[in-house]
């Protein structure tokens, strides 16, 4: 190390004196004596040249050109950014990027954005509408976390009028408009399935991500009908057809003959084949499990929270968070296939693109949409995912205790002599 600190030391003047052909030469020597690569060699050679006489220590500094490289947005768009984060509920760097004026839209109306306030002011704005969503997701990468619960499944199998049913694979041609929803139940059961627990039947439109949760006290059929009372009432556009998976809770007389009553096409996905429902499936993550947690709920104060919870969720994911939907397929650089994907648009805007709604109708959605306020949205949700939390998470994790089997400890154990 002490021989490589004199060879830098040596050049380094003569490195600086050089004209560009030179610099090669001396560039070439010293990769040849100390083994680094040019870039670390000239690094080294002009670090070298500013050190004082006499201060040159035994030491190679390394330099990280990430510290050293200028940040191009401000420490203000920073925060804003952090801000519109949380208010989004943690959306990734493509959606806030596809999103980010409808958020500081909603935001200014609401006044939890002003400008010239705090952080906030016209430049911060023009950063934040201007950064890509490689860079959004860099700068908000310290503010990210996870949830390490995980959970159950409760789907029993419904063997009567299966074979009734119309089977629906996944493949097969994505509805033309709005109306056609998948719909599965999930549990809030925690590390068990024994005894009464809550439920979240989950609706989404394939066509445009609309989606739509209500909380069940259990899968008792006079509650699962309910849930899709309720959901007609509250969908701003026609329901045209459901499909589902092979729970006994959807295969039944009842909500066969809910569907025949309201003229819906009722259609069911293939036995274990989860990617039949693969729209319904993701938002069950990322959304019961991601503001539901993996908790147990079988208590009436944890349903009235999750009864509070879900219209807020379904309000941010329906008017201001952005999906993309695939398209086909293509090919890499590689020549490898790859799926392909539209440009991120709210549930919202794909409502209004498919031109599926009266003039009245778009006015009375966008008069509710001017209504919400997404700071509050996000405030409510939080303090209400803090009350489920303290209801919840320990006897969820004494159940989890319960439950995981623990190896003896041999050396506890006291043998007996003879």
């Amino acid at each position: 190390m002490k021989a490589r600190v004199e060879v830098t030391k040596r050049y380094a003047q003569a490195y600086a004196d050089a004209p560009k052909h030179g610099k090669s030469l001396i560039l070439d020597q010293v990769v040849e004596v100390t083994g680094w690569n040019r870039d670390h060699a000239r690094q080294q050679l002009r670090l070298r040249l500013l050190q004082a006489p006499g201060r040159a220590t035994a030491t190679v500094a390394v330099i990280d050109r990430r510290k050293t490289k200028p940040r191009r947005y401000s420490y203000d768009a920073t925060k804003v950014l952090q801000q519109v984060w949380a208010t989004s509920g943690g959306s990734c760097g493509k959606y806030l990027a596809a999103a980010m004026g409808d958020w500081l839209d909603a935001m200014e109306a609401e006044g939890s954005l002003v400008p010239g306030v705090e952080h906030y002011h016209d430049g911060v704005r023009a950063e934040l509408e201007a950064m890509s969503a490689a860079t959004i997701d860099r700068y908000l990468a310290p503010a990210k976390a996870r949830d390490p619960i995980r959970g159950k499944t409760s789907t029993k199998p419904g063997h009567l009028l299966r074979q009734s049913i119309q089977v629906r694979k996944a493949g097969d041609e994505v509805e033309g408009e709005p109306g056609f929803f998948e719909v599965d139940t999930v549990a809030h059961c925690g590390p068990t399935l024994k005894g009464e627990f809550a439920r979240s039947v989950n609706f989404t439109c394939v066509h445009t991500g609309w989606v739509y949760t209500h909380p069940i006290r259990n899968n008792a059929r006079v509650h699962v009908l309910a849930a899709f009372d309720a959901f007609v009432e509250a969908v701003p556009f026609a329901v045209t057809g459901i499909d589902c998976d092979n729970g006994s809770e959807f295969i039944n007389h009842q909500i066969i003959g809910w569907a025949g009553d309201r003229d819906v096409f009722f259609t069911r996905s293939r036995p274990y084949k989860s990617n039949d429902q693969a729209t319904i499936e993701s938002k069950n993550g990322h959304l019961v499990r991601r503001y539901g947690f993996y908790h147990r709920y079988d208590t009436p104060a944890e349903l009235d929270l999750l009864t509070q919870l879900w219209p807020l969720v379904n309000d941010r994911l329906n008017f201001f968070t952005p999906t993309k939907k695939p398209i086909g397929y293509g090919t890499d650089k590689l020549g490898r296939r790859k799926r392909l994907y539209d440009q991120p648009r709210s549930p919202y805007r794909r409502l209004l693109e498919a031109g599926v709604l009266s003039p009245a109708q778009e006015h009375e959605l966008a008069a509710y949409k001017a209504t919400l306020k997404p700071t509050r949205i996000a405030r409510q949700i939080t303090e209400l995912q803090a009350e489920l939390t303290r209801l919840a998470a320990t006897k969820t994790r004494r159940l989890e205790d319960q439950l995981t089997w623990r190896a003896p400890d041999i050396k506890a154990l006291k043998i007996r002599a003879g």
